[in-house]
């Protein structure tokens, strides 16, 4: 059995380099197994850096056929993650969205490839001062993240519940707050790093975007919402991403595997019963 970990964790960054190289396995260590006879185990490191993605990783290193091995390397923000699988210092990641991933390629000229879609975070709008979003008031302050494709997905929910109105020539993937054409309520927005979005709730911001795994650590959950997403496509949905140069190899196909697995789906089913999320992949992919 796998270890849960909690939806909210202090993580330390735990990088580490990719050790020796092996022209056979890429970016991957191999221990070697002397003259047992026994076949040799490929570690396959996995970036990652909160509960339940990091519950997922290590599910998947549970269930994952030999002779492969999952390393899960802790990170400690949004961007260790994808810097570390771009420099070869791990082989594959599991933190993020894809349009999350497109905005650090086009920005790094960076190789990452999103591979599947695992789960989808139920992620909404919180208020520590307003019951429903009928409350709302004129010139209500609202906190949205600072990083671009989290700021569209924020504002693109607004809008579908007509709090305010996007351009409708521009993508809502990459709508900004200079893409509302019409506030009716006068609302102000800040931006804040998605991982300070929980202190913007503590500290009586009215209207705080957040998923349901930060929002967690002060014991709220997704029903208390005022403004929840409908996402049926799965725009947003949590993904397992690999480099353009590796994404075909025989390490990064067990992995994948093992990401969709019976296992990995269950405790995804588990946790949907709660509201946090919902699986975003089908058993058989």
């Amino acid at each position: 059995m796998w270890k849960k970990g909690l939806f909210f964790s202090s993580l330390a960054l735990l990088l580490a380099g990719c050790g020796a190289e092996n022209s056979d396995t890429d970016s991957t260590d191999v221990a070697t197994s002397g003259e047992s006879g026994e076949q040799e185990e490929i570690v396959i490191k996995v970036a990652s850096h909160l509960p339940p993605m990091t519950d997922i990783v290590e599910i998947a290193g549970e269930v994952i056929a030999e002779p492969y091995k999952v390393q899960l390397v802790e990170v400690s923000d949004n961007i260790q993650y994808n810097e570390a699988l771009l420099n070869d210092e791990v082989d594959a990641n599991f933190a993020q969205h894809k349009p999350f991933m497109e905005k650090f390629n086009e920005e790094r000229d960076g190789n990452l490839v999103a591979l599947q879609t695992i789960y989808n975070p139920i992620v909404g709008f919180y208020s520590p001062v307003y019951d429903s979003i009928e409350e709302l008031e004129d010139g209500a302050e609202v906190a949205i993240p600072s990083d671009v494709s989290n700021e569209a997905r924020a504002l693109s929910i607004l809008d579908h519940f007509e709090i305010i109105t996007l351009d409708p020539e521009i993508d809502n993937h990459v709508a900004t707050v200079d893409d509302i054409i019409e506030n009716p309520k006068n609302l102000t927005f800040t931006h804040i790093d998605l991982l300070n979005l929980t202190g913007a709730y503590e500290d009586g911001v009215e209207l705080v975007f957040n998923y349901p795994t930060y929002i967690d650590s002060i014991g709220l959950k997704t029903e208390d919402a005022v403004l929840l997403e409908d996402d049926d496509e799965y725009t947003f949905a949590i993904q397992l991403v690999a480099r353009e140069d590796n994404q075909d190899s025989p390490e990064i196909q067990a992995l994948l595997e093992a990401f969709t697995s019976q296992e990995v789906y269950d405790y995804l089913d588990e946790l949907s019963q709660i509201g946090h999320l919902e699986p975003a992949f089908e058993l058989g992919e």
